[in-house]
């Protein structure tokens, strides 16, 4: 299945092991899932999981950092939607462009169009664990 992680679901995953969003980091370890991602994606990652209130040992930042890299990376063109939040933008334009199955997301509401339909599917970690089942 390929996707393409929000950030909320990485930073979730990684303090803990412990439910779906840890399940998730576990199943992109293990090859189940392949990551789709561009430069935007990547920055975003690598400047949240830097945050002094993570506390996140630099070594495991860089092993999630290498197993995204080992999925594929996508070049994306911009799309004309309107997101609640536009820094989610790059999430969806990375998907469309690169045919996602879904894109996971702690927070489906900031998915929501407010007119139209997304052309890939917005999945809770539970939903994307259901599906791999």
């Amino acid at each position: 299945m390929r996707i393409v992680l929000d950030t909320n679901v990485v930073v979730s995953g990684l303090l803990s092991a412990l439910g779906p969003p840890g399940r998730v980091i576990e199943s992109v370890f293990a090859g189940e899932v392949t990551p789709l991602y561009d430069d935007r994606i990547l920055a975003e990652y690598a400047a949240v999981l830097a945050r002094p209130r993570f506390r996140f040992d630099a070594g495991d930042v860089e092993w999630f950092m290498t197993a995204v890299r080992m999925g594929e990376g996508v070049l994306a063109p911009p799309l004309a939607v309107n997101l609640p939040d536009p820094s989610d933008l790059k999430f969806v334009e990375v998907a469309v462009a690169g045919g996602a199955d879904a894109i996971v997301a702690g927070n489906l509401r900031d998915f929501r169009l407010s007119q139209g339909k997304l052309a890939v599917a917005i999945l809770s970690p539970r939903a994307l664990m259901d599906r791999l089942r």
